[in-house]
């Protein structure tokens, strides 16, 4: 796929005292049918997506994605401005601030392309819910480029309108990839935390944003030695690291997700849960996680990024359950654990798991019953249950 950043290019050359840092992000995949934006579309029409950022900034950039689209898709202007609500409204307060792209207000992507507006003045403050308007010209309705699980409503009005006062809503983030801050240089930093479904957030509230990686988030935010660090979710549901499951396999996004992302200091790998269930040989598949993870962790450590393991929950009583894949978890935790090899643990499985039954989810923390998912108690306990101290190393 084509990747212009010409924005951050121009940055690095007009002032070598800032760099871009993202202060929220997301992992971007080929949308499925069955979450394709509903009538009346986007094609000609206007989208209002509301994204809750981490630390603020001064200028800010957004950057775009038509990275899964085989056609161009026309973007006729696009408009921040502080959010009346985390995502249960579609109002905005105050002023939208124009972008530009190259100096105009609207700009085409091209097929596989990724693209970065120019730098605009914006008084973005710590976890401001920041809506992001986009109009549309000429886009494709089934080839689309987005992220399915925003666990955020978005909305959609006719025409090029400023106007959502009639707007059907959608609970999907479409073309948006990252909010980028200017920064002083070594002053601010991110840590990308790449997962499948439970780090995207399912069994949280909707527009209530209260993923792990949110609860984390604002914890930093209230400490001195990490008020300048980001957290960018990169959770994909249903996602692998291996092969199969939804969206691009962790191995394979995880140079563009994490390596090649904005600022990123620190790394948390929290993955392999979905690998494990689909399985047939649990103890074959840990060990390819494995070898996954050392990779992982070797491209990291030449990047200079710290990085950590995430232990995988318990799932027994989901259909994912038998007893291989019980041992595949119990080996790839207890390497993770154990190996030394990742520069730090994040022990999810023992925040959550029944301390009576220890190969089940603590049934507090239950989503839906299906004993694989947290609910909303669940992400709490585990935002709370990382150590700050890895984000001062």
């Amino acid at each position: 796929m084509v990747a212009m950043m010409m924005a951050s290019m121009t940055l690095s050359a007009k002032n070598d005292k800032l760099q871009y840092v993202a202060t929220w992000t997301t992992a971007i995949q080929k949308v499925e049918p069955h979450n394709l934006a509903p009538a009346p579309y986007l094609s000609g029409n206007s989208l209002r997506q509301i994204v809750e950022v981490s630390f603020g900034g001064k200028e800010v950039a957004l950057k775009l994605s038509n990275e899964f689209n085989t056609e161009e898709t026309e973007i006729l202007g696009v408009e921040l401005a502080e959010a009346e609500s985390q995502g249960a409204k579609s109002g905005i307060i105050g002023k939208s601030t124009p972008l530009t792209f190259k100096g105009q207000r609207g700009v085409t992507m091209k097929p596989g392309e990724v693209i970065v507006s120019d730098l605009v003045p914006f008084k973005m403050k710590p976890r401001m819910n920041v809506a992001i308007t986009i109009h549309f010209g000429k886009a494709s309705q089934t080839d689309v480029t987005g992220h399915p699980g925003s666990r955020t409503s978005s909305y959609i009005a006719k025409g090029d309108t400023k106007d959502f006062s009639g707007a059907v809503e959608t609970a999907h983030w479409y073309y948006i990839n990252s909010l980028l801050v200017a920064v002083p240089k070594g002053k601010f930093a991110s840590i990308a935390a790449i997962g499948n479904s439970i780090t995207d957030g399912r069994g949280t509230t909707t527009n209530g944003q209260n993923r792990w990686t949110d609860i984390l988030s604002k914890r930093l935010l209230k400490n001195k030695k990490t008020k300048n660090l980001s957290v960018l979710n990169l959770g994909l549901g249903g996602n692998c690291v291996l092969r199969g499951g939804l969206g691009p396999t962790a191995n394979s996004r995880y140079e563009r997700d994490v390596l090649k992302q904005e600022g990123v200091k620190y790394a948390i790998v929290f993955e392999g849960v979905n690998d494990l269930g689909g399985s047939r040989d649990g103890e074959a598949t840990a060990k390819q996680l494995i070898e996954s993870f050392q990779k992982m962790i070797r491209l990291a450590h030449e990047k200079g990024i710290k990085i950590y393991g995430g232990t995988i929950m318990p799932f027994k009583g989901n259909n994912y359950y038998n007893e291989s894949r019980e041992k595949g978890r119990q080996m790839v935790n207890e390497w993770i654990r154990t190996s030394g090899e990742y520069d730090g643990v994040v022990d999810f499985d023992a925040a959550m798991r029944d301390p009576e039954q220890p190969d089940r989810l603590n049934p507090a923390f239950l989503f839906e019953n299906d004993w694989l998912h947290p609910n909303a108690s669940g992400y709490q306990a585990m935002g709370d249950a990382i150590d700050l101290g890895l984000f001062t190393k």
